[in-house]
């Protein structure tokens, strides 16, 4: 235990053992979890996929519209006219569209490391520039953002054409983490850190964070760990206990980190990475 100076009352104690694990992330060493996502997939390609999942995966369009293409009847498996919703394609299928074979495209995870004034979207009808822009080389596949960070906030955003697992980290009930680095225009108290983890009140509810400490005695700079996903809520939460943010970057994201990417650069991800994600998706408090 060290001595935490205070700016704004008395010194206080704090759990240095703590603040690395903060910052170190969590390991998610999980063999048997493994082994048993394995096995879930391989089940699920033997009772094979949904016709507008399939037709989605192959880049055609969204899951919705797809579903539009098949109640018109544009859509054959093998040679045979589909209309029926919830119809699924198995192994050995062949699936036409527009009198052209499909197949899915392979699943790609793009890790990039946002630059400011990028808008987090696939298109902008201003002409604004998009973080699309900044990965248009890394695949020839259809990706797109999970999640979104603001256009001044900075670092890391995933994305990918894998629509479960985009859907997974993005849904409140995975709790999935997020990391940021945030630097205030003045100083903050410790009390301005309790309420921020036991909760601020916004316009849509209560928000608060599940960690959050100051870095190296500065009081203008703080680490917070928070699984909402709700738009802009770290600058509003600040801004609830009156202060304004003035730099916001985002460190961590379902365990991913920035590391050894410069700023604009993105990276794929590796197998086990990928494997991770699905991981921490099932469990997020390992």
């Amino acid at each position: 235990m060290r001595k935490k100076r205070d700016s704004n009352g008395p010194k206080k104690e704090y759990n240095s053992s703590a603040v690395r694990k903060f910052y170190m992330g969590k390991k998610m060493q999980n063999q048997k979890f493994e082994r048993k996502h394995k096995k879930q997939e391989e089940d699920k390609t033997k009772n094979g996929v949904r016709l507008n999942k399939y037709i989605a995966n192959a880049g055609i369009c969204s899951r919705r519209d797809a579903d539009e293409l098949i109640q018109k009847g544009e859509v054959k498996i093998n040679n045979k006219v589909v209309t029926e919703m919830g119809t699924r394609v198995m192994p050995g299928d062949k699936v036409t569209f527009q009198g052209k074979f499909i197949k899915p495209e392979k699943n790609v995870y793009v890790l990039l490391n946002k630059p400011k004034d990028f808008i987090t979207t696939v298109d902008d009808p201003r002409g604004r520039k998009t973080v699309m822009d900044l990965v248009r080389k890394a695949c020839d596949e259809r990706i797109y953002p999970v999640g979104r960070l603001d256009r001044l906030t900075t670092g890391v955003l995933l994305l990918t054409n894998d629509g479960d697992l985009a859907k997974k980290l993005t849904h409140p009930s995975h709790g999935v983490k997020k990391i940021y680095y945030v630097k205030t225009a003045e100083n903050l108290s410790n009390n301005d850190l309790v309420k921020l983890v036991k909760g601020v009140e916004l316009e849509d509810g209560i928000s608060k964070a599940d960690e959050a400490h100051f870095i190296d005695d500065n009081f203008d700079e703080i680490g917070i760990e928070i699984h909402s996903g709700k738009n802009r809520v770290i600058r509003r939460m600040f801004e609830a206990i009156g202060h304004r943010v003035v730099k916001l970057d985002r460190v961590s994201f379902a365990g991913l980190t920035k590391k050894r990417i410069p700023r604009g650069k993105y990276r794929l991800l590796s197998q086990k990475e990928v494997g991770m994600l699905r991981m921490f998706i099932s469990n997020p408090d390992a």
